[in-house]
């Protein structure tokens, strides 16, 4: 096939003009889709493709794939489709991947314009998955406009999962497309994440998926496409704990064999701290008539952590919880401030910053904490 060579600094990748037949049957869809009375079903991904693997996971995540919104969103565009006659109905590029290394013979004297070759198997769709749907369910209406239908590609080859990652994340990452708490599921997996945003992910995860946290399972991955009852976004919960991540002066190492030690102090201390204020709280934690286990207190409580570590770092974990049940018993003679009814009037503020400053120095106090 007639393609352009592009060359931005190392980076070499191909733009194609494909018709729209030919490129159907050569991408895989990885994600379910809906359109009229039809659904595109999601081919696995095979044990040892770890980039369809990912963005599997990322499409899906969390047992919670919107399928209602997927099929607007397919609606939407075969609509559009159906109305751009002048206008071009795929004005963007698609963006393609291949492990495969593909051949590029240059046409003459033309270095940057020359014959591509196509993969053994099919290619994955980095961005642009809802418009290929769509076009497939538009096709299937409209067969004979398939050759009047050209579609703009740009084709990444012989990469690593790494790159690939990489990529999905660079194109996905505007407010429209990941919300931040699904990228913070990506920090571990991209080159420029910094050591601190994902030593915090690594916690984070461990918070969701540990079956000794008290949070485990109650952190919303999915902002506001989560159907489950959660307690606090992975965002609001990932910032708390970069926040303290960042305060202190830890070396962090550069393998991951550090990032796991790290993780492991930072989730124990959280996981004692959250089980020595359910003792507390006794039936006022996670109950829905108080606010307890809701952001707002959640967030102010995880802030009191650095503060209790001082003392206790080298405790082991039943006496650390011990200790710290004693010491924040005087909160559960606060629990009637924390009731639903009233708790806005008890702890006026503008906004929710100004309320989680204000609940954490209310607990300090309390508690007795830094005095």
């Amino acid at each position: 096939m007639l393609a352009t060579q592009i060359r931005q600094k190392d980076a070499v990748f191909y733009f194609v003009s494909y018709p729209a037949e030919d490129l159907l049957s050569r991408v895989r869809f990885i994600s379910r889709f809906y359109g009229e009375g039809e659904s595109i079903m999601p081919e696995e991904a095979p044990q040892d493709d770890e980039i369809a693997a990912f963005i599997a996971k990322i499409e899906k995540t969390d047992k919670a794939f919107q399928r209602q919104l997927s099929r607007q969103k397919i609606k939407a565009i075969k609509n559009f489709y159906d109305t751009a006659v002048t206008q071009p109905p795929i004005p963007g590029t698609v963006l393609l991947f291949t492990g495969e290394k593909l051949e590029f013979e240059p046409l003459g004297k033309l270095e940057n314009a020359g014959n591509l070759s196509e993969p053994a198997g099919k290619y994955l769709i980095i961005d642009g998955q809802h418009r290929m749907a769509a076009l497939r369910f538009y096709l299937n209406e409209k067969a004979h406009e398939a050759p009047q239908v050209h579609v703009p590609c740009m084709i990444f080859d012989g990469k690593t999962e790494d790159f690939a990652t990489e990529m999905f994340v660079i194109i996905n990452s505007t407010p429209t497309r990941i919300n931040k708490s699904h990228l913070i599921d990506l920090y571990e997996k991209v080159t420029w994440a910094s050591p601190d945003r994902k030593l915090a992910a690594r916690v984070v995860e461990k918070l969701y998926s540990e079956s000794d946290s008290p949070l485990r399972y109650r952190i919303n991955r999915l902002g506001g496409r989560s159907k489950q009852e959660k307690w606090i976004l992975q965002a609001e919960l990932f910032n708390e704990i970069h926040r303290w991540i960042t305060d202190k002066e830890y070396t962090m190492g550069d393998t991951a064999a550090d990032l796991d030690r790290l993780a492991g102090r930072y989730y124990e201390a959280i996981r004692d701290f959250l089980k020595a204020a359910e003792k507390v709280w006794d039936d006022a934690w996670g109950h829905n008539g108080y606010m307890i286990t809701r952001p707002v207190t959640l967030k102010a409580m995880i802030r009191i952590v650095p503060e209790l570590m001082a003392d206790t770092v080298d405790m082991p974990s039943d006496e650390r919880v011990k200790n710290w049940v004693k010491r924040l018993s005087p909160w559960a003679d606060k629990r009637r401030d924390f009731r639903n009814e009233g708790f806005y009037e008890r702890f006026p503020a503008k906004g929710q910053v100004e309320r989680v400053t204000r609940i954490f120095r209310e607990l300090k106090r309390a508690a007795g904490i830094g005095d």
